[in-house]
C-alpha cells in the first residue's frame, strides 16, 4: 500500500487566494487547486496533455479561444500545447492530471497561475 502525501506549492508562485498541492510519481503529477470565485488563471499553455476534474464549483475555461463550462464531477481534456486560461464562477476545487510529469510543478518555476509575473 502507498500512501499519496499532497506538497504545498508556496503561495508566492500563485495568485492571491489560489491554492495547490501537488503529488508526483513516476509517470503521473497530480495537481489540486482551490481557486476561489472570482480568480483567473491567465492562458498558458503546457507540454504536457491536461486532464482536469472538477471536484466542486465552476470554472469556465477558454480553451483555444472556446468557452468551455465544467462543473463538478466533470472532466476536461486539454491537449499538449494549447492554450488554455480559467476563471472560476464559484469557489472551486479540481484536480489536474499531466502525464509524463512537469518538472516546472516541483521546483515552483511555473509562475502561470500568478496574475503578474514575479518581480525580478
Amino acid at each position: 500500500m502507498h500512501l499519496i502525501a499532497w506538497d504545498e506549492v508556496p503561495e508566492e508562485h500563485l495568485a492571491q487566494g489560489i491554492k495547490r498541492r501537488i503529488v508526483t510519481g513516476d509517470k503521473v503529477m497530480l495537481g489540486r487547486l482551490f481557486i476561489p470565485k472570482g480568480a483567473r488563471v491567465p492562458a498558458h499553455r503546457h507540454e504536457n496533455e491536461q486532464i482536469s476534474h472538477v471536484l466542486s464549483g465552476l470554472l469556465r475555461f477558454v480553451v483555444a479561444g472556446e468557452t468551455v463550462m465544467v462543473g463538478a464531477g466533470e472532466t476536461l481534456h486539454i491537449p499538449a500545447n494549447v492554450e488554455h486560461s480559467a476563471e472560476a464562477l464559484e469557489d472551486t476545487d479540481d484536480i489536474d492530471a499531466f502525464s509524463p510529469i512537469r518538472t516546472d510543478w516541483l521546483d515552483g518555476s511555473d509562475t502561470y497561475l500568478r496574475e503578474e509575473p514575479p518581480e525580478d
